[in-house]
């Protein structure tokens, strides 16, 4: 079952970032807190949203996204920051689950694209993502400014 979360969700999502940033090598960076996800998430101004796919009551992974525009097609989109299935659950269909439930919302809300990152390495997520008919935008190149650089510009 795929079903949005809510504010009593917040461990459950806290947890799942955490383990998919173990799985991508990345865990020493997670910094998260979790009122201050669930400000970002439920607040005045929500930042994001989450779907989670429950097997038999428990979680068994999540898609976290949020609106994006594209000026060319003159359209909102959607970016998937992060689609993780917990290992016990892969193999089973729930991230295909999250994906196509994320679509539907994307067509529902007239979007013209849902987008997202995958890690180089990661060829697994690869292999799902290709098989469900995304391609990779070799074209581009991304950026990131954060820390110091993001403060120091925004001064």
């Amino acid at each position: 079952m795929i079903r949005p979360a809510t504010p009593a969700d917040i461990l459950d999502v806290a947890r799942l970032i955490r383990e998919l940033a173990e799985y991508e090598r990345l865990l020493d960076r997670v910094v998260l807190r979790e009122d201050d996800l669930r400000d970002h998430l439920f607040g005045p101004r929500p930042f994001a949203e989450v779907l989670l796919a429950e097997d038999a009551g428990a979680v068994a992974g999540f898609a976290l996204f949020f609106h994006n525009y594209s000026t060319f097609a003159g359209k909102p989109g959607l970016y998937l920051e992060d689609l993780f299935v917990r290992p016990g659950c892969r193999g089973k269909g729930y991230g295909k689950a999250l994906l196509v439930a994320l679509a539907k919302l994307a067509v529902e809300r007239g979007c013209g694209r849902v987008e997202w990152s995958v890690l180089n390495w990661n060829e697994p997520a690869i292999r799902f993502y290709e098989a469900v008919g995304a391609r990779p935008m070799t074209e581009w190149t991304g950026y990131r400014l954060t820390g110091d650089a993001l403060a120091k510009l925004g001064s």
